[in-house]
């Protein structure tokens, strides 16, 4: 049976805008049909960053140079830093966010996306995160995912590991095509929070008895507006905030290598995240230059 894959957009009291891309039917009537679990993303279901694996994968098929990745890596780093104390500079950073797919299909995303899953995240899948979706799933419950990443990389995620959906980031799009411009914020943070209340309210949902899974204190929003927290690989900020409220927390990493997991999806992440937005935009340039010049040589 086809499952949909519609992209739903909702703004709260707030004036927040959030996106779900339903992936497949919701499961049958279940012991207690008003809960569902949401997972976070990065570090959570998967090892490192799903926007860093994308990138790499769009490395690999040459859309933008390592030369172009250095280059643009401090100003998105500067960005992520003081985003952390002053959120409002953020501005310039969210309206770069998604300027390298300006003028993309939005098919030709999704088809990306699809390959880049199979070829570098599928084997980065945490196994005993898939294990506790699935279980919230065989109880009949339905499992969201919940990302800052672009909402077509979650509903490809979602769809290869069978989940009823995903909340992410909406990026706008006319004819088919992507503008470059964010609907609403990123996907972080408080907005989490906002959007799985949208949501609940959608689904019929009792965010009571419903469970949320992160491995960042900054989904703390999220965690707080569920009547089950979870932390899973746990960063260090978030581990004393599970400990003193008793939340469960479940830790799939071992030694170096829980250590190694956490860059990719911190300043790594950014980097390469805000390189692709810069290195991407720049061939564009280039390419729109070279084009120029040849139509003018032909004149």
């Amino acid at each position: 049976m086809a499952r949909s894959q519609k992209v739903t957009v909702s703004t709260d009291v707030h004036g927040h805008t959030a996106g779900w891309a339903q992936t497949e039917p919701a499961p049958p009537v279940a012991p207690d049909p008003r809960a569902a679990a949401f997972f976070d993303v990065d570090n959570t279901m998967m090892q490192g960053a799903s926007i860093y694996w994308f990138a790499r994968g769009l490395a690999a098929r040459n859309y933008f140079t390592t030369t172009d990745l250095a280059r643009f890596a401090w100003q998105q780093l500067r960005y992520r830093l003081l985003a952390r104390e002053h959120t409002g500079d953020m501005s310039q950073a969210k309206e770069a966010a998604l300027a390298f797919i300006e003028g993309w299909r939005v098919d030709d995303i999704e088809v990306l996306a699809e390959e880049i899953f199979d070829e570098l995240m599928a084997p980065r899948i945490w196994a005993g995160t898939r294990r506790l979706a699935q279980g919230h799933l065989d109880a009949g419950e339905r499992v969201w995912l919940v990302s800052a990443a672009p909402v077509e990389i979650g509903r490809v995620i979602a769809a290869r590991l069978k989940l009823t959906g995903a909340i992410g980031t909406v990026a706008e799009v006319v004819d088919g095509a992507y503008t470059g411009r964010l609907v609403g914020d990123l996907m972080h943070g408080p907005a989490k929070a906002e959007a799985i209340t949208s949501l609940a309210a959608v689904e019929g949902l009792d965010l009571g008895r419903c469970s949320a899974y992160s491995d960042s204190a900054n989904d703390l929003p999220m965690l707080s507006a569920v009547g089950r927290a979870v932390a899973v690989n746990p960063d260090a900020a978030l581990l004393r905030q599970a400990r003193q409220h008793g939340w469960e927390v479940r830790d799939f990493r071992t030694g170096r290598r829980a250590v190694k997991i956490a860059v990719p999806s911190t300043a790594a992440a950014g980097l390469v995240a805000g390189a692709v937005t810069a290195g991407m935009a720049l061939q564009r340039r280039r390419r729109d230059s070279r084009a120029a010049a040849e139509r003018r040589a032909t004149r």
